[in-house]
């Protein structure tokens, strides 16, 4: 069946590749993008689709849709873009969290929010599992991002309760592929570029802080699979790869990968930087039955592929 679905943050990068899976699919997509983190070249092959349809628009702005699905991922996702403008990333993560809410309420429809990681803070507790309320500095340089995140779910599960919206929450951890930023300041995407560029790789502390790392097609598929599900299951569920790696490795073998000359150099530690990150994905198993399957190796395969053509188009 034919669906009617809006993608808000839609030119980002996973919006982006969210937008291609659904017009793959054969649904109709509304690609909502005020393209301050987005870029029109990741929708670009969508253009002439006759079932998409872009729009530039703010979605702290309201806005009515006649669809049967939302996936809200606005929001600038890294340091690098939410610290530039804190103020209207939690604007982002509120209002427009509340304008997604009540096109959901008018039109009947089920509503996706991509919350994320980032709500646990620097856990105290490890894998990370989605009874642990996290450890959050509400004041810090990550505030905006991470308490926005978290006031957006608290409005997904104040209006399941007081209106009976139908929504799903997922907590995405690091996720990379095709379609990312080259400048967005993620580990993956400035190491791939600082190796293809033979710069030195950029290590912040001394490298043994760890991460998840997550394929985006496997990420899509976990998505896709919570949003037409029709099981009773709001969420919250983490979506992420549990393979845990040090940052330093990372740098380590994408230089290997690359065949770069670029050497490793060390920075001062962020504030609130998280030490050690890694899901646990029992629910996603037991509720969704997903569970990634490809390989970081694969993955950065494909993902140093794309990056080469971005750099040698400039």
């Amino acid at each position: 069946m034919v669906k009617r679905v809006l993608v808000t943050g839609g030119a980002g990068f996973i919006g982006s590749n969210l937008c291609k899976a659904l017009l793959d699919s054969g649904h109709d997509v509304i690609c909502l993008d005020n393209l301050s983190s987005g870029s029109i070249e990741n929708i670009k092959a969508f253009e002439d689709h006759p079932g998409f349809r872009f729009e530039q628009r703010d979605v702290t702005e309201p806005y009515d849709y006649d669809v049967d699905q939302i996936y809200n991922l606005a929001c600038p996702a890294s340091p690098v873009h939410y610290a530039k403008d804190p103020v209207q990333t939690i604007r982002t993560c509120a209002i427009g969290m509340i304008n997604a809410l009540e096109l959901a309420k008018k039109r009947n429809a089920r509503v996706l929010q991509t919350s994320t990681s980032e709500i646990y803070g620097d856990p105290l507790i490890h894998p990370q599992n989605e009874s642990y309320f996290g450890n959050v500095n509400p004041i810090g340089p990550r505030a905006c991002y991470e308490e926005g995140k978290r006031i957006a779910e608290t409005l997904c599960f104040d209006y399941h309760r007081q209106y009976h919206v139908d929504i799903r929450v997922v907590r995405i951890f690091n996720t990379y592929g095709p379609q990312m930023l080259r400048n967005d300041g993620r580990v993956i995407s400035n190491f791939v570029v600082q190796a293809l560029q033979n710069k030195p790789i950029s290590v912040y502390g001394d490298g043994s802080q760890t991460r998840s790392f997550c394929y985006i097609d496997d990420l899509l598929k976990g998505l896709l699979a919570y949003m037409n599900n029709g099981i009773d299951f709001v969420g919250p569920v983490n979506l992420g790869n549990p393979q845990e790696i040090t940052v330093l490795e990372v740098a380590e073998k994408i230089i290997e990968m690359t065949g770069s000359g670029s050497e490793i150099r060390f920075f001062d530690l962020p504030k609130d930087d998280p030490c050690r990150r890694k899901p646990d994905i029992s629910l996603a198993k037991t509720k969704l039955k997903w569970e990634p399957t490809v390989d970081l190796e694969s993955g950065l395969s494909k993902t140093i592929a794309y990056f080469k053509n971005v750099i040698g188009d400039r």
